[in-house]
């Protein structure tokens, strides 16, 4: 079902999806790729995650799809893990759901953000990440930021937002390249909600995010990595440095997908995926 739920005064956009059958049923809140939208990969894995037993919740963050926010199409870090906050709040709030047994499931991007915010929120009780992009600045430290800076400068004295394509086969994009455009550039990915525009100063957040801290900080609470043996996106070593720096109980499961977006939509590999979360949290949660 269609829910609507506030953040810092934003009205979000989310489905709810509940299992059949006498609740309540523990409870997971859904973050995704960068860019992305809650009836793609959000979707899909809060749609498998229901049919074993969970109350999922998939939405759009602020500036993102359905739910309010601006500059549209900006990726706001902290905006992001006060939505999530507001996400499990409004969980916790609903008769289908028991709001002691709460976790947090990231895909990509969204992988990174529900580690860092699991890490510092005591009702979600366990973390699972897939496919995950663990930001973190010091593997950015060559980076130039001045361009970037640039581009801020102007908007700050008056200038419109500027944009630049979130995906292109050839040419410049925030996520370049035909693998990303495989799945955005067609139907694989189409969704009236989602559009090819990224702000340019979202490239400046990708670059300064620590979202990997949160491994640090995760312990006690359980943690699963699931990744593909081969990732140019989301690289199988960030993966690991989670792994490492995180405490017991944890588990890694390798999948045999060659590309990042394999995990996105494609078969066997979403089938691995939900089993191995599912089997992790049935044991967690």
């Amino acid at each position: 079902m269609r829910v609507e739920f506030m953040a810092d005064g934003l009205t979000l956009a989310g489905d709810l999806r509940v299992p059949g059958g006498v609740g309540p049923w523990p409870g997971l809140v859904l973050t995704g790729p960068f860019t992305g939208v809650r009836d793609q990969v959000t979707g899909l894995y809060a749609a498998r995650l229901a049919e074993r037993g969970y109350a999922t919740l998939a939405f759009d963050h602020r500036n993102w799809g359905e739910s309010e926010g601006r500059p549209r199409r900006h990726e706001d870090p902290q905006g992001k893990l006060h939505d999530l906050r507001a996400a499990v709040s409004f969980l916790r709030s609903r008769p289908e759901v028991d709001r002691e047994r709460i976790g947090a499931v990231g895909i990509c991007l969204g992988a990174g953000y529900a580690l860092r915010f699991a890490a510092f929120d005591p009702r979600v009780k366990v973390f699972a990440g897939i496919a995950g992009a663990y930001n973190n600045p010091y593997a950015m430290r060559g980076a130039d930021l001045a361009p970037h800076l640039d581009v801020l400068e102007r908007q700050d004295l008056g200038g419109p937002v500027e944009y630049l394509p979130a995906v292109a086969e050839q040419g410049e994009a925030a996520m370049p390249g035909d693998e990303p455009y495989a799945y955005y550039g067609g139907e694989r990915g189409a969704s009236p909600h989602w559009a090819n525009e990224v702000t340019r100063g979202s490239i400046l957040e990708l670059l300064t995010m620590d979202n990997m801290m949160g491994s640090d900080f995760l312990s006690p609470k359980p943690a699963l990595i699931v990744h593909g043996v081969v990732d140019r996106f989301c690289t199988p070593e960030g993966a690991e440095e989670v792994f490492k720096r995180l405490d017991q109980p944890k588990k890694i499961v390798w999948v045999d997908a060659k590309q990042h977006i394999d995990l996105y939509d494609r078969e066997p590999y979403v089938t691995q995926a939900v089993a191995a979360t599912a089997d992790f949290l049935a044991e967690h949660l």
